[in-house]
């Protein structure tokens, strides 16, 4: 997939944006600051699959490996400062590929406010997929756990790779951990710690999350 040209989407001048600007004055100046940075955002984004129609509200910090895989869908939404979302981002988005053989793919409308997505091996992310506020997902423990071993080699971490499918809701501030599969519609409750499948249509909380009840 190529990158496509940034589309200026027609809904900006229509009559509902007019009535947004009016009652919600901050969805107004949160528009405006991500088209004037929209060449600081492209110049960010080079180098990553990526397809039309993506926005950038503040600079996504991504650190890929020029050897990794790293392809986004249509649609992409990334907010990275504390005025685009009221729950306040701690810091801008993170998408990080740490490795030659990494491959990050994520699917069509992927939301994500604040937060990392840190990829050592592989995490496949389907259509539609929303994270809340300040969530990390990561597929690997980024050092060793024995002592000895991290004193040997501190990166030879175990890792394992996440599948999240479609229409997943992940809340603020959960934790999706290595090795995990999240089935087709299923929501993460905010501050979950995710180290086991989800199934499909369910939802899961706590630390471990578990399942509470099917949607």
């Amino acid at each position: 997939m190529k990158k496509e040209a940034v589309d200026i989407p027609t809904s900006l001048y229509s009559l509902e944006s007019l009535r947004q600007a009016r009652d919600m004055p901050w969805k107004a100046r949160n528009e405006l600051r991500r088209w004037l940075i929209l060449p600081l955002a492209w110049w960010r984004l080079r180098g990553v699959e990526i397809g039309s129609g993506w926005r950038c509200y503040g600079l996504p910090i991504i650190q890929r490996h020029r050897r990794s895989q790293l392809r986004i869908g249509r649609n992409l939404a990334l907010r990275s400062t504390p005025a685009s979302n009221p729950l306040g981002p701690h810091h801008p988005v993170i998408i990080s590929t740490r490795r030659a053989s990494a491959a990050l793919i994520i699917g069509d409308d992927f939301g994500m406010t604040g937060g990392s997505l840190v990829c050592d091996q592989r995490i496949t992310i389907g259509d539609r997929v929303w994270v809340g506020a300040n969530a990390v997902i990561c597929d690997t423990d980024f050092h060793p756990l024995d002592p000895e071993q991290r004193r040997l080699d501190p990166l030879a971490a175990n890792t394992a790779p996440i599948t999240i499918a479609d229409d997943v809701f992940i809340g603020m501030q959960a934790l999706i951990l290595k090795g995990v599969s999240i089935g087709e519609g299923a929501v993460i409750a905010a501050g979950s710690v995710v180290t086991r499948d989800v199934p499909a249509g369910s939802v899961v909380a706590g630390n471990p999350a578990r399942v509470i009840r099917e949607l």
